[in-house]
């Protein structure tokens, strides 16, 4: 069973997994350890990942990125038109009330959900993962930004569905750096007197802060804030817009009407502010950006800080309402930790100690990776196959949720709503609501301040539904209670409903003697179910279901066209190189005749390949053609490795015969036991051996090297098992414990030498093999 974390990322994501008694982070096809978080739609099929990076500007209309800042959002999401809309060039469209893009895809106009496509995206981390670890992957426990609403966190989970992954747990990706941080920590203090720690992420899309206690095996986290508008991108696109303003008096040429301008224009940006983190002045240099234009100009730091004051300025708030919210004074917190790429940058760790005057900035995290680390620990601790460290997480909700009903006819409570979990309730959590009925009534849970979450999010969270509720038996109210949860992924969800029956039941007394005692009553509370139905924003069984079927069908098709194109390029390769090999190495070993043939046929499969035929053909049409040159090749490309390969094997085979005819000719003490008929034996089969082996050879020496050997390598490695197999039983035979005499024990000092000399006789007669190293205690 693997553990897998993963951090989603809006740029790319890390995959950590748990393994050698430890956490790593693994590489993905080309040896990155970050895989872009991209999803490209072809003609032919999707790219996802690295592959479709390579096609994020040829192909951008098609190519969909920040799937996390999309993912559970409306296209009437104010937040999608105004922000999202400026960072993406693929058409976003309204899908039934969700949001979706439309691309072309196999040569037809198509539209997916965002949920549809970060199931993609997440499927290929599955597959990447697969092949890291040599198993399936199915449980896994993804970050998520802590200001993820509920239906944000139930479309991840439909799309980690949809992907055929089981999702343990989403963690709050600020509660995933705490955990990675803490649960390492073997010096952490008594609860009565904790260690507080801030963690500060900037990452590529927003700005996290979390204060976060630590004591012996847990962690609680006491207060979060975010900003969902400071991070890199902000960052490159204030830069973005200011060498295109400068350009376009410049070079009389306007970048942002161009989208492969804009993408090359933004690499620019973005490596001119690495450079910028530590040096004073950076270079731009955009070759044939647009119109055959070489672009170049140069920013230094203190402009370069000008221009992206508008997102500095938004850091500190966050920072400030954690501590707030904490109740901790400044003096109170032991550690500030900074995580994400954007606190590389000197100007922002500048407004972080603004805010923690006369207080460290620590990076004793990986900056990059620490909440995949996290996430992978988190997957551990929820895995049945893997020990770790007992460790509690005390994680907090971001929003406060309600729930609300309509007054009912006889009802004589003025109240109508009322806070069920408020904003800083810890999760997971438990709450029993309790109504009194005639009736069946339904109840709303909602978000109870819609104007803190992210643009124009529904505040609904979900809606209950009572069946079969009446007067009780004495025709008044019915106590209904209601179980609410907000669970581990921090979503709400409705479990129980029942009415508690009171029972009075009369318990026997025992008589003592004459008394007589009055019999005992006891109350029995027992637990009716009352029947319910409640929905919430996750996707109908049915819905999911087809989501699932498309996506293993296009997941089919994609391995498919992978698998066409490896066939393709293997016949490709093979007639290079065997083409290149027939004039070089394997000149000696092909006949006249046979040279001619292969090459006509290697000229005519390469005709074929480069034709509109063999542009586009099938799997099986590549598989065969190649297997038609391999029947012609093969036999030139074995006599050449025989020829390579044989003198080898050769000296192997005469160092075991003589091995064993030393061996069975020796006096060694050691083998004066085994019958002289015995060794014999294996003098003669080793006479017959060798006197096949020397007629082979000389046979194999008179013919042409362009001929098929008589003699070859699995024909010598044959015979060699043939004598080990026959002498090595007879060689090891172990020597017969010496007799009695007149009842006397043989001396102890004889014994134990005779044992040793048998235990040395029961070793392998063959020629020593070093095994691996033993492990053993060292004091």
């Amino acid at each position: 069973m693997a553990v897998v974390g993963v951090d989603l990322g809006a740029l790319h994501s890390k995959i950590g997994v748990a393994r050698h008694r430890g956490i790593d982070i693994i590489v993905n096809e080309v040896s990155n350890r970050a895989t872009p978080s991209l999803v490209s739609f072809g003609h032919k099929q999707r790219a996802i990942g690295e592959s479709a990076k390579t096609l994020e500007i040829s192909n951008f209309r098609n190519t969909l990125g920040s799937l996390k800042r999309l993912i559970g959002r409306t296209f009437q999401d104010p937040e999608i038109q105004e922000v999202e809309q400026k960072f993406t060039h693929v058409k976003l469209v309204d899908v039934d009330g969700t949001l979706g893009a439309q691309v072309n895809y196999l040569g037809e106009q198509r539209t997916f959900t965002v949920t549809q496509i970060t199931a993609m995206y997440l499927g290929k981390l599955r597959d990447t993962a697969a092949n890291e670890l040599h198993t399936g992957v199915t449980d896994i426990v993804i970050t998520v930004p802590g200001w993820f609403t509920d239906i944000q966190r139930r479309a991840l989970l439909d799309a980690a569905q949809i992907a055929g992954l089981n999702c343990l747990r989403l963690i709050n990706d600020t509660t995933a750096v705490a955990l990675g941080y803490g649960i390492t920590k073997s010096d952490l203090p008594e609860p009565e007197n904790p260690r507080h720690v801030v963690f500060v992420d900037v990452g590529h899309s927003s700005t996290s802060c979390a204060v976060v206690a630590f004591s012996k095996g847990q962690l609680t986290v006491k207060a979060t804030a975010y900003d969902r508008h400071a991070g890199g991108r902000d960052i490159d696109y204030a830069l973005m817009q200011h060498f295109a303003a400068e350009f376009k008096t410049k070079y009389k040429i306007d970048v942002l009407s161009n989208p492969k301008a804009m993408f090359r224009l933004a690499a620019g940006c973005d490596k001119v502010k690495k450079v910028l983190s530590a040096n004073a002045e950076a270079p731009l240099n955009v070759e044939s950006i647009m119109n055959d234009v070489d672009a170049s100009s140069r920013l230094s730091r203190d402009e370069y800080e000008q221009l992206i004051q508008g997102v500095l300025d938004r850091i500190p708030a966050p920072l400030h309402q954690a501590l707030a919210e904490s109740g901790l004074a400044l003096d109170q917190i032991d550690a500030i930790e900074l995580v994400g790429g954007g606190t590389r940058i000197p100007a922002v760790r500048a407004k972080i100690q603004s805010v923690f005057p006369g207080k460290t900035l620590s990076t004793t995290l990986n900056q990059d990776e620490a909440a995949a680390r996290g996430a992978t620990f988190a997957c551990a601790m929820l895995s049945p196959v893997f020990r770790v460290r007992e460790f509690t997480l005390h994680d907090i909700a971001p929003y406060a949720i309600k729930v609300q009903w309509p007054r009912a006819a006889d009802d004589t409570d003025d109240d109508t709503e009322l806070v069920v979990f408020p904003r800083g309730n810890s999760v997971p959590s438990t709450k029993v609501l309790t109504f009194y009925r005639k009736q069946p009534f339904e109840i709303e849970a909602r978000y109870a301040e819609p104007a803190a979450l992210p643009g124009g999010i529904d505040p609904f969270v979900a809606r209950f539904a009572a069946k079969d509720v009446g007067p009780d038996a004495k025709g008044d109210l019915t106590c209904v209670k209601v179980k609410a949860r907000l669970n581990l992924h921090g979503i709400m969800s409705f479990e129980q409903a029942f009415v508690e029956e009171v029972e009075e039941r009369e318990e026997p007394v025992q008589a003592d003697g004459d008394a007589q005692e009055a019999p005992k009553k006891k109350r029995v509370v027992r637990k009716r179910d009352v029947p319910f139905e409640w929905r919430a924003n996750s996707l109908d069984p049915a819905t999911l279901e087809k989501f699932k079927e498309q996506e293993a069908q296009m997941h089919a098709a994609d391995k498919l066209v992978k698998d066409t194109e490896d066939r393709k390029n293997a016949l490709e390769e093979y007639i290079y190189d065997t083409r290149s090999r027939l004039g070089e190495r394997y000149a000696p070993y092909a006949r006249p005749d046979e040279k001619e043939k292969l090459l006509a046929a290697l000229q005519e499969a390469e005709d074929w390949l480069y034709s509109e035929e063999g542009e586009d053909a099938s799997k099986s049409v590549y598989a065969e053609r190649l297997e038609r040159l391999k029947a012609l090749g093969d036999p030139v490309a074995f006599r050449h490795k025989e020829a390579e390969e044989r003198s080898k094997h050769v000296s192997l085979l005469r160092e075991t015969l003589n091995g064993y005819l030393a061996q069975a000719t020796s006096a060694d003490e050691r083998l004066a036991h085994i019958d002289a008929k015995d060794k014999q034996a294996i003098v003669e089969k080793c006479a017959t051996v060798q006197k096949w082996l020397e007629d082979q050879i000389a046979r194999q020496s008179e013919r042409p090297r362009d001929a098929d050997p008589v003699l070859t390598s699995a024909d010598i490695a044959k015979k060699r098992d043939e004598v080990i197999y026959f002498a090595t039983p007879i060689l090891s035979r172990p020597k017969p414990k010496p007799p009695k005499v007149d009842g006397a024990e043989t001396p102890k000092g004889e014994q134990q030498q005779q044992q040793q000399q048998q235990g040395q006789q029961e070793q392998p007669a063959e020629e020593k093999k070093e095994d691996g190293p033993v492990e053993m205690d060292v004091d």
